[in-house]
């Protein structure tokens, strides 16, 4: 299946893609990786793709790279040396890699690359489409080998697949070049998955579930912290199931957080409903730090399709959670993702999670279709939806989920909020509030006000769209 996509986007190679080149500030710690063997350090070009957690591993890789003594550019044509961080999960994030595979190896044409290597969650899960169907792959590297990123840039290291099962795990003396702004970061506290979601790939990809200790995420934050970073966004496959491999805790791990200085906000990513104690709830109520933002992705809510997904819930159960947070959390966030047209859902199936969308109204919701995965149970179930009726149905959700979030930034005018700076637009300045995730939700036009990127500032809500707030002094 997969080599049939390359050979699709090898005949519609004129499509163009964008890549963001994964390239900032060191952020490097005391560890030594291997050295380059060659007389002049080789310039290296790095494109990350995928979610945030894959971005905290391009950012690993870069520090590792940085530590060993390449030069990190940020333009492909100066690179003796292309690396990109592929997305595996689902069919459009792979076709994106593959299209960012073939325009890098063009630079092996018309640059100065001599080496192009492949790494991350397509690596992992095509190792061996990937090696037969493009030879200008010099090095395919999966999930649990990308910290050997040092060795093979080298033109004499001679293995081109290094795809193993994956048990790596950072800790914080692994060398790192944070990204993403100066004041704020993510922070991975875990590695793979042991849920089985009967679609998803993710265990098979990158491995059972593993926490890393709570000493080590602590004492990242701190250098984190140190260099200016004031946001750090907590996030894993399970965020909730951080510890219980380790006899520890999200909860424990929360407590020490909050007491590092010169971090404001902690934002935690990806809850499983069923395990949202009372104690995080406390936490998340007591301490000013801990932002009551909460990304709750449920799938579906529909009980056949639920049993389908292996998704262990209800929706009563669920109502009840939503309603206990909103009790208890003053002026809590929720956010959900949905998946539309998963095999078997039928007409009634989706009636029952538009009408979940329209009673539970959450604050901020992404819609997927579902796609279609080789190697999930998932994959070989009976009742595969057809496109056009997931595109329907996802547009239908939207568009109720669109009227949702617009009067629910109405209620907001008027009040104050606090404001993360990111920097100046057409309207002023630009920014998020607290109940705005990066890269996934709107953000907050400032007018009348002055402040630095990285200023925490609280401005009153003077209007409202779709997903954006629009402030004044």
């Amino acid at each position: 299946m997969l080599r049939s996509l390359i050979l699709f986007i090898l005949s519609t190679r004129s499509r163009n893609i964008a890549l963001r080149v994964c390239l900032a500030r060191a952020a490097l710690f005391k560890v030594k990786y291997p050295s380059m063997s060659s007389p002049a350090p080789q310039k290296v070009c790095l494109v990350s793709l995928g979610c945030p957690k894959n971005l905290v591993d391009s950012e690993l890789m870069l520090g590792i790279l940085k530590e060993a003594g390449a030069e990190l550019v940020v333009k492909e044509e100066e690179a003796d040396v292309l690396i990109v961080n592929t997305c595996g999960f689902i069919g459009d994030a792979k076709e994106e890699s593959i299209d960012a595979i073939l325009a890098l190896a063009e630079f092996k044409k018309t640059g100065k690359c001599r080496r192009l290597i492949v790494t991350g969650c397509l690596s992992q899960r095509y190792k061996d489409d990937l090696a037969k169907s493009m030879p200008e792959v010099d090095c395919f590297i999966g999930t649990g080998e990308f910290h050997r990123i040092a060795e093979a840039i080298k033109e004499d290291f001679r293995e081109r697949v290094l795809v193993g099962l994956p048990t790596f795990i950072h800790d914080y003396t692994t060398p790192r070049i944070v990204s993403t702004p100066g004041y704020s970061a993510y922070v991975k506290v875990a590695e793979g998955c042991s849920n089985h979601c009967s679609y998803c790939s993710i265990p098979s990809i990158r491995g059972e579930f593993r926490s890393r200790s709570e000493d080590s995420v602590v004492k990242e934050a701190e250098a984190l912290a140190a260099q200016g970073i004031k946001e750090i966004n907590l996030i894993a496959q399970d965020t909730t199931s951080f510890g219980k491999d380790r006899n520890a805790s999200l909860e424990s791990l929360l407590k020490r957080l909050v007491r590092v200085n010169g971090i404001e906000w902690i934002r935690l990513l990806y809850f499983y409903p069923g395990r949202i104690t009372d104690g995080l709830i406390s936490i998340m109520k007591n301490e000013e730090k801990v932002l009551s933002y909460i990304d709750l992705p449920l799938q579906h809510i529909s009980p056949p399709v639920l049993k389908a997904m292996n998704r262990q819930y209800t929706r009563a159960g669920v109502e009840k959670l939503i309603e206990k947070l909103r009790g208890e959390l003053d002026g809590v966030t929720l956010r959900t993702s949905l998946i539309v047209g998963f095999p078997g859902e039928k007409a009634k199936d989706f009636e029952e999670l538009l009408s979940f969308v329209e009673s539970a109204r959450f604050d901020r919701l992404g819609v997927f279709m579902y796609s279609r995965e080789e190697g999930t149970p998932a994959y070989s179930m009976k009742g595969q939806v057809p496109r056009k009726t997931k595109a329907g149905r996802m547009d239908a959700l939207m568009s109720v989920q669109r009227e949702i979030s617009l009067e629910s930034n109405r209620a907001l005018i008027g009040k104050p909020v606090k404001v993360l700076v990111e920097g100046r637009a057409e309207y002023g300045l630009k920014g998020r509030a607290q109940s705005q995730a990066p890269d996934v939700d709107g953000a907050v036009y400032v007018k009348g006000m002055d402040a630095e990127a990285g200023d925490i500032i609280e401005v009153l809500v003077a209007d409202a769209g779709d997903y954006d707030l629009y402030a004044g002094c």
